[in-house]
């Protein structure tokens, strides 16, 4: 009997030895944060995916801890965040941080994209082929893209044409909106996605710009019961860099699981699910009643098309006055999102 015991125990000691060594600690651990919430439909179809593809073409030998809702810098702060290791990837919206962007931006300017999978396209195409290398010198890019077309959804009154925007505080995401808003007579106030559902709220705004994803991630739909859509009326661009030191003490093998993990097929990835959650956004405000005011002709509008040309022509100028290249940056995004990525 007591053999048997001693045996036993024996095979006990040996199976926790076996357990410990399958669940042994991963060589490197990735800190990856975003201001997304964690139940965004972007968690689960970007960066969940994107989580499990390193995990699993790694071994585990690189495991990713999640911090979604802002939780280890504020939108402003993540892409900083990145480049000083508070976090070892980031998603962030490069015109969180003005003027550090300003090529990047060009792909915000109205009748540039009409869909999150046209707009990824071009603003990734942009980078793979250099136009943009000198404002991400500080971290390593992994893929970049942008959301749908941003709409104008406010909370009491409707907006068919420029005029009805005179003197309505509206929520701006970038500067490059600020100066489309501006033109439009409306008074841009400028915040994060995330704040924009409080300050509807509290009256602080009176309304937003943002796309229907926006509108359903952020539950702005249950406060903005008045829609406008124009077509082409701006974007946002989006980019998931990664701190450069992380990414160089990886050996090798692990290198190219990163790099295989990057670019054109994850910016994709990225805006398929932008795309998705325009189209919820989009049937949640049908749904709840509201009414769409589209408007024909988008930014090709004769009512809107003066203000919306003269923002873009004021920005290139702008930036080629601090001798950017915006002319030519821009024309070749027009040309990817009339002929590539169409």
């Amino acid at each position: 009997m007591k053999k048997i015991i001693k045996q036993t125990a024996v095979v006990a000691v040996a199976t926790t030895a076996l357990m410990q060594a399958n669940v042994q600690a991963a060589d490197y651990t990735l800190r990856f944060a975003h201001f997304f919430p964690a139940v965004a439909g972007q968690q689960k179809d970007i960066f969940d995916k994107w989580a499990e593809a390193i995990e699993t073409q790694s071994n585990g030998r690189i495991e990713v801890e999640m911090y979604p809702s802002s939780t280890l810098a504020k939108p402003p702060a993540l892409y900083d965040a990145a480049k000083h290791r508070i976090a070892d990837v980031v998603v962030t919206v490069q015109g969180y941080t003005a003027n550090r962007f300003p090529l990047t931006q060009i792909v915000e300017l109205p009748g540039v994209v009409q869909s999150a999978a046209q707009g990824s396209c071009v603003l990734q195409s942009i980078y793979d082929e250099g136009f943009l290398d000198k404002e991400y010198r500080d971290t390593k890019p992994l893929f970049l893209f942008t959301h749908g077309p941003g709409g104008i959804h406010t909370v009491d009154k409707e907006i068919n044409s420029p005029e009805d925007l005179e003197g309505l505080r509206i929520r701006r995401p970038t500067a490059v909106v600020a100066k489309i808003l501006e033109g439009l007579g409306a008074q841009p106030v400028g915040m994060p996605a995330p704040d924009s559902y409080q300050s509807a709220q509290r009256g602080v705004i009176d309304g937003v710009s943002l796309p229907w994803e926006g509108q359903y991630t952020f539950r702005l739909n249950e406060l903005t019961p008045h829609h406008t859509e124009v077509g082409g009326l701006y974007t946002l661009s989006f980019v998931a860099t990664m701190n450069k030191s992380f990414y160089n003490k990886l050996p090798a093998d692990l290198k190219k699981v990163i790099d295989d993990n990057s670019g054109m097929d994850w910016a994709k990835i990225a805006a398929a699910s932008f795309d998705r959650l325009d189209a919820e956004g989009r049937k949640q405000a049908l749904e709840m009643g509201h009414k769409i005011n589209v408007i024909e002709g988008g930014a090709e509008n004769p009512r809107w098309k003066p203000v919306l040309y003269q923002a873009t022509e004021d920005y290139l100028a702008e930036l080629e006055k601090k001798r950017l290249p915006a002319h030519k940056v821009y024309a070749r995004a027009m040309e990817l999102s009339q002929t590539t990525c169409k």
